[in-house]
């Protein structure tokens, strides 16, 4: 709105309708407008602002007083009030770049190449003749010098801004503007200086008055906030905006000379000094070029080969210094390599957020430099993972992991609560010649799972007959891919029973493998491989869909009763699949079974590490209907407050409990114990793994009324369960 009431003044000023109104009304309304910029936008500081605002008020009243004045000789007062505006709006100019660090190096030295040069053309063709007119009064031939100067600052600064300044928004474009303008104007003046004249028409001020009307619009438009928070640019190589405004600037003293424009020494000395500083500056910026391009480069490489977080070095340096230490045969000791992972990290980050967890890996890099000595490199390769590599002997190697592992082990404040964190670790000391940086590190992870699965919060130095593991591991992995994508996998069934009336009353879903060369792999071997290569997601979905159809078809046929259900095994893995609970909807949709018959049993890790995913999926499928049973319920970490915390219908003790019965007055106060937890919680209790009669009357006697295990048989196939189980007139197998 103010750029068209400053056009509309324009028109009118250049129609000479009230010139002299016109021009008061913009150029007020452009101080007005930015004295009130700060507090529209919520500028802070509004220092530069409002000091282009009182630039603004001193050249407004010299532009007014200018054709009133001259025709009276007095055109000194007149530039009393115009020189000060000059001084105030380069001042507020350099307070927008300077201030806010928009301005970088190579475009200072860019704008002062392109200001030397405009300042020898300026000073050749019009400061000199301006101040060489004779009969002037000395004031006002400096004067005359003055203006160039004043434009070669603002060239300057027009330079630096329009290559530094980030923040390129509507403002910042207005603003650029009216500094052009007022370069216009101020060469129009220059032009008819060096004629002798002061004041000929009010045509020269039209630029000045379009500055006015620039200058308000930028000041009220909402993007002049920005012009308070730019940032630089890049560093940016000569572009072709660049060089349309350096290469001008550059060739003006050497055109200058060629062209013969310098007639007297002091012409000739100003072109030859002004020369002399852009070649100087030429120079500078190679310079400059140069340093910038080393800093940058080593940034990057020091970003290529350091963690973000941490600060430590990432795999590609580790990678490096285990090269150069397996390239040294000279160095005392062997070279050792420690991979640690910690536990429960991902409890941590799925409870607190991910910048908690980034506090947690940031206090255990610097527990690791703090407690490691200065021949040890540190090394953050992933997540949760640091790896440590010294040379040493054993006994120094084991004694540094004993340290390692319990300077991990001191609580650590995240987020509202301390947190105890453990790290499993592998070690493995170089001792083959063929023994590489990848190849110690795959050792040393291998030996680090193997710590991991024997109880955490350890380590294990790793031996040869790992790596026999690692290569069965890996057939396995593939077999177990092309398993799930033919038909090797079933799905077996086992009863379990209720003690009152010796029939089952539902069945646990288990899965089953028959290699098709190696026969039979039991799923103690091939669940954990499934685990660790995420293969459990597929396995998982084939058990529930399979599990839920067979019973459909049960209950079709009649082989079981209505209120039968099916036990079925979810990993953690599969709780954290986005579709999951759809998955079990769907699957109990299609083939129309209540989702009071199906229970879908977790472990106990699910409760303590599954994080808020876990949580909120289980209480998903809870209010869809099925129910949720605790497995191998007494080996993990629960407490009561778990069990109350998550939606959780019944428990199944674990077998290692119930192995005892009958032997171990302790597994027997377990159990009593675990019953009346679970009495008291209203939750339902299985017991598993049971095999003798002994065990189930133990059972019995304890309260425990449903059972599975060995006593009742193993598990079979479908058909199989049918015939045993189910009712003899009718069998249904699909």
């Amino acid at each position: 709105m103010f750029a068209l009431v400053g056009a509309v003044a324009t028109g009118l000023y250049v129609a000479g309708i009230a010139p002299l109104v016109d021009f008061a009304l913009i150029g007020a309304g452009a101080i007005a407008a930015c004295f009130a910029s700060p507090s529209m936008h919520d500028i802070r500081p509004a220092r530069a602002w409002h000091t282009l605002g009182v630039a603004g008020a001193f050249m407004l009243t010299g532009a007014i007083l200018r054709p009133i004045v001259v025709p009276y000789g007095a055109a000194l007062s007149a530039e009393a009030f115009t020189v000060p505006g000059y001084v105030l709006m380069i001042a507020a100019l350099a307070d927008f770049a300077y201030g806010r660090r928009a301005i970088d190096r190579h475009s200072v030295i860019d704008g002062l190449i392109v200001c030397v040069g405009a300042t020898t053309v300026f000073t050749l063709l019009f400061a000199i003749p301006a101040m060489s007119i004779p009969g002037r009064p000395v004031v006002i031939s400096a004067l005359a010098g003055l203006y160039p100067t004043f434009d070669a600052i603002l060239v300057l600064l027009v330079v630096m801004l329009a290559f530094s300044t980030a923040a390129r928004q509507a403002s910042f474009r207005l603003l650029l503007g009216m500094m052009v303008l007022i370069f216009i104007g101020d060469l129009a003046y220059a032009i008819i200086g060096n004629q002798g004249e002061f004041y000929t028409s009010p045509v020269l001020d039209v630029p000045f008055l379009l500055a006015f009307t620039l200058g308000g619009a930028s000041a009220l438009h909402p993007t002049a906030r920005e012009l308070v928070r730019t940032v630089p640019l890049p560093v940016q190589p000569w572009s072709l905006a660049r060089l349309a405004v350096i290469i001008p600037a550059v060739a003006a003293p050497f055109v200058l000379t060629v062209a013969g424009a310098p007639g007297t020494a002091v012409e000739r000395w100003i072109v030859g000094v002004g020369g002399a500083v852009i070649v100087l500056l030429l120079i500078l910026r190679a310079i400059s070029a140069v340093q910038a391009n080393a800093v940058a480069q080593a940034r990057f490489e020091y970003q290529a080969t350091h963690d973000e977080l941490t600060g430590l070095p990432n795999r590609r340096r580790l990678t490096q210094i285990l090269e150069e230490l397996l390239a040294d045969p000279a160095g005392r000791g062997a070279v050792w390599v420690f991979f640690l992972d910690l536990d429960g990290f991902k409890f941590v980050n799925d409870s607190w957020g991910h910048p908690a967890g980034d506090r947690l890996i940031r206090s255990i890099g610097q527990r690791l430099r703090d407690t490691l000595p200065p021949e040890a490199s540190i090394a953050r390769i992933g997540g949760d993972e640091f790896v440590v590599v010294r040379r040493g002997t054993e006994a120094e190697a084991l004694e540094q992991a004993q340290q390692i592992v319990e300077c991990v082990e001191p609580p650590t404040r995240v987020g509202p609560a301390e947190v105890v964190i453990t790290a499993s670790m592998g070690i493995v000391a170089a001792t083959r010649p063929d023994d590489t940086a990848d190849s110690l590190m795959r050792d040393a992870d291998t030996a680090m799972y193997r710590t991991k699965a024997a109880g955490r919060g350890k380590w294990t130095v790793f031996d040869a007959s790992m790596r026999e593991a690692v290569q069965e591991r890996l057939e396995i992995e593939s077999a177990l891919r092309a398993a799930l994508a033919g038909d090797e996998l079933q799905v077996f069934y086992q009863p379990i029973v209720d003690l009152e009336t010796g029939r089952p009353r539902g069945a646990e879903a288990l899965v089953r493998w028959e290699h098709p060369e190696k026969g039979p792999i039991g799923p103690n071997v091939f669940i954990p491989v499934a685990e660790e290569s995420r293969l459990i997601t597929g396995i998982g979905a084939f058990v529930l869909r399979d599990a839920v159809r067979q019973l459909a078809a049960w209950r079709a046929a009649g082989v079981v009763g209505d209120d039968f259900w099916m036990s079925i095994n979810v990993s953690p893995r599969q709780l954290t699949e986005p579709g999951f609970t759809g998955m079990v909807a769907e699957a109990l949709h299609t083939h129309g079974v209540p989702a009071r018959c199906v229970a879908l049993e977790i472990t106990e890790s699910v409760m303590v590490e599954g994080g808020d995913i876990s949580e909120g999926a289980l209480r998903d499928l809870r209010a869809l209907g099925v129910s949720i049973s605790v497995d191998d319920f007494g080996t993990g970490f629960s407490s009561l407050g778990y069990l109350r915390r998550h939606p959780v219908t019944s428990v199944k003790i674990d077998r290692s409990f119930v192995s005892g019965l009958g032997a171990s007055n302790s597994d027997e106060e377990i159990v009593r114990a675990v019953v009346a937890m679970s009495t008291a919680l209203g939750l339902a209790v299985v017991a598993e793994g049971v095999e003798t009669t002994a065990q189930r009357d133990v059972l019995g006697r304890l309260g425990v009324r449903l059972c599975q295990g060995w006593l009742w048989g193993r598990a079979v196939d479908a058909r199989a369960f049918a015939d045993t189980w189910g009712s003899r007139e009718r069998s249904a197998v699909s």
